[in-house]
């Protein structure tokens, strides 16, 4: 019987936790800060045990993974390293659903050595966009052809029934996950074109697709596309290009959130014990001579009646309710009140649009061709989000294929060889997550 260490019991991990269990050859030992959501995960099975414990612990993080065949981590992205560290000098596999850092790459030789396998970017975004990806790359390449243009998007929303708020989106997963993320600056290749966007451009660099069944969707760049040109093999592409989904109206109020420096992380002790609308007053330096909405729409020109200043004062910010105790920094205070007030109520169902739009030309046969591969994806009313879904089940197989000796690779990797993505794909598509793939002359 293998032994499995989940490191985490956050939002996302109840299906792969479901699914790991229903394994009659696993078991499965999950460490989290909360022994309660653990135990709540488990729900007395017989093969699954949960364990207190925090990530500063190093020492039973040491023993917990000697005694386990793999470790699978959910914890925040900067401890991965430190958890590969020790796989390494256990020879545990493990399994993650983040990014690769240049410091785990740089663990490749060294996993080889071990004879283990690090498996990252192995759930949604990164994991089943590469996937879905390099399967229609692959299979467009044996067909004697090439990629010369692809562009990837990918976003979590409500369904539209649950689309019931100003902002057009809901929390599944961390708010201050979504609020960091819009801090990084992106790169990607448009026609040729490569273009920087610095973060504070990021939502002006924008355009919107029309997604069948859904309508019109906006799309903003997502952190940098340029290593995947060489990581998908598209040295002949002109576009390479990764994008973020929301609905209307997202890009533009973002972009005036970030001006009023609402994603800032310095500490600033003033802010305790006040409220939102001096929070916001203070953010922009304003005297306090007139009424805070006011003030926020002179210092960003625009009107107070605007679509943007309308969903601001729908959030609170220019409000008389206190600000709650925790982190004194304008993103976390942010972040708090965005989870607050955009949370799914009971029985309301999430979203998953992941859409993929290529470009193939075949030499030979003088043809170009249009390929799309879209995944639109629910969560289930009173069940599991379709964000946990599509983010942990993907690692929840790849554990499963790698205990059981179907993806035998060793080193770092990726999802993006056959050998990996194929059974995983197939394993998706039996679970109900599949991309509906079209295909036209162009």
């Amino acid at each position: 019987m293998k032994q499995i260490l989940l490191l985490g019991a956050g939002l996302v991990s109840r299906p792969l936790v479901r699914y790991l269990l229903d394994e009659p050859e696993f078991r499965l030992l999950i460490a989290s800060r909360t022994v309660s959501k653990a135990d709540a995960l488990i729900e007395g099975h017989p093969r699954g045990e949960s364990r207190a414990w925090t990530i500063d612990d190093l020492d039973s993080l040491d023993d917990m993974i000697k005694a386990s065949d793999l470790v699978i981590s959910l914890l925040p992205a900067t401890m991965h390293v430190e958890v590969a560290k020790i796989a390494l000098r256990h020879k545990t596999h493990m399994v993650t659903t983040s990014y690769v850092s240049e410091e785990m790459a740089s663990l490749d030789a060294s996993a080889r050595d071990a004879g283990i396998l690090i498996l990252n970017e192995i759930g949604l975004d990164p994991g089943i966009d590469h996937m879905s990806a390099m399967k229609i790359i692959h299979e467009v390449e044996g067909a004697g052809g090439f990629v010369s243009s692809f562009r990837s998007y990918c976003g979590g929303l409500p369904a539209p029934e649950a689309n019931t708020n100003p902002w057009g989106y809901k929390f599944s997963w961390s708010p201050r996950g979504v609020v960091m993320a819009v801090r990084n600056n992106a790169r990607f290749l448009w026609d040729g074109e490569e273009m920087d966007v610095p973060a504070d451009r990021l939502f002006r660099e924008t355009h919107r697709l029309d997604i069948e069944g859904l309508g019109e969707l906006e799309a903003y760049p997502n952190r940098d596309s340029m290593g995947y040109v060489d990581l998908y093999g598209l040295s002949k592409a002109r576009t390479m290009y990764r994008g973020t989904f929301r609905n209307l109206g997202w890009c533009d109020l973002w972009y005036q959130l970030g001006r009023l420096d609402l994603l800032d992380l310095e500490e600033r002790p003033e802010f305790e014990g006040i409220t939102y609308g001096e929070f916001t007053r203070k953010l922009i330096g304003a005297s306090g001579s007139a009424a805070v909405k006011d003030e926020v729409a002179a210092h960003l020109g625009i009107e107070a009646d605007a679509e943007e200043m309308k969903r601001m004062e729908w959030l609170g910010l220019f409000g008389d309710e206190t600000i709650p105790a925790g982190p004194y920094n304008a993103l976390d205070i942010f972040a708090a009140r965005l989870l607050e007030k955009l949370p799914y109520e009971p029985g309301e169902r999430d979203m998953i649009v992941l859409h993929h739009n290529f470009m193939a030309e075949y030499p030979s046969e003088a043809r170009r061709e249009k390929i799309t591969s879209t995944l639109i994806d629910f969560g289930i009313p009173k069940g599991d989000s379709s964000m946990s879904r599509t983010v942990s089940l993907p690692a929840a197989i790849g554990t499963k294929l790698i205990l059981t000796g179907r993806i035998a690779e060793r080193g770092v990797h990726i999802p993006v060889m056959p050998v990996i993505y194929q059974p995983v794909l197939e394993e998706l598509e039996n679970l109900g997550i599949e991309c509906k793939e079209s295909k036209e002359a162009s």
